[in-house]
C-alpha cells in the first residue's frame, strides 16, 4: 500500500467546504475511547478538516495536529491549510484505528472521532453517531462499525427467511437476544430512552 505525503500548502482551488456531519459527547460525560463521530462527504482532507476544525477550535482549544489511518486517505498532507493556521497530519498503519481520526489541541490534549465511510447510509451514520457518543459504550471505532454491520446482516437474514417462510405458511423461528440486541443496537436505543426520560445529556450534533 502506498500512501501520498503532500507537500505543505500545495496549490489547492478555493473551493466551499462541505456542510459539516458531526456529533459529540455531551459536554462532562466520562471519558472513553471515543469522543464522539464524524461523516465527512469525501476522503479528502483538504477539502474536509477546515469544516471540522471550525467547529472543534472553538469547543477544544486549536487543533494543531492529527494522525490517521492511511487504509481510508489516500493523500495525507503533512499540513492542512484550515481558517487561521495549518494543521499538521501524521499517519500510522498499525497504532492507529483505521476507522478514527486522533486530534490534539494546545488546550486540551488528545480527542479520537469516530470516522464513517463518505457513503454510508443516513440509518447507518445515526446508529453509529448514537453508538460513539454513548459513555456506555467502551469500543474502538472499528468495533462499532463492525457490530453494526453484523447486526445489519443478520437483519437482512432474518428478513430473508421471513420471505421464505410465510408463502409455505411456515413460522420464522424467533432471532436469538444476541442477534436482535447487538452492542450497538442496545447502544442506540438505551440512549434515546435515556434522554427522553432526561438521565443523559444528548449528544452535540453539527450539521445534517
Amino acid at each position: 500500500m502506498s500512501v501520498t505525503a503532500d507537500r505543505a500548502l500545495m496549490i489547492h482551488e478555493p473551493f466551499s467546504p462541505p456542510p459539516l456531519r458531526l456529533a459529540l459527547k455531551p459536554e462532562g460525560a466520562p471519558a472513553g475511547l471515543l469522543d464522539g463521530a464524524w461523516w465527512p462527504h469525501s476522503r479528502d482532507l483538504l477539502r474536509e478538516l477546515p469544516a471540522l476544525t471550525d467547529v472543534l477550535d472553538p469547543l477544544w482549544g486549536r487543533i494543531t495536529r492529527i494522525a490517521v489511518n492511511p487504509t481510508h486517505w489516500p493523500v495525507v498532507p503533512r499540513k492542512i491549510p484550515v481558517n487561521g493556521h495549518v494543521v499538521k497530519a501524521g499517519w500510522f498503519t498499525t497504532e492507529q484505528d483505521r476507522h478514527q481520526l486522533l486530534l490534539r489541541s494546545y488546550r486540551v490534549g488528545r480527542w479520537d472521532l469516530l470516522v464513517m465511510p463518505p457513503r454510508t447510509a443516513a440509518a447507518a451514520a445515526a446508529r453509529l453517531m448514537a453508538a460513539a457518543t454513548d459513555s456506555a459504550v467502551h469500543m474502538s471505532a472499528s468495533a462499532i462499525i463492525a457490530a453494526d454491520e453484523a447486526a445489519q446482516s443478520e437483519e437482512s437474514s432474518r428478513r430473508a427467511r421471513e420471505e421464505e417462510w410465510e408463502p409455505e405458511g411456515g413460522t420464522v423461528p424467533a432471532p436469538s437476544a444476541m442477534a436482535v440486541n447487538s452492542v450497538v443496537s442496545h447502544a442506540v436505543v438505551s440512549h434515546a430512552v435515556a434522554a427522553r426520560q432526561g438521565l443523559t445529556a444528548p449528544a452535540r450534533s453539527f450539521g445534517a
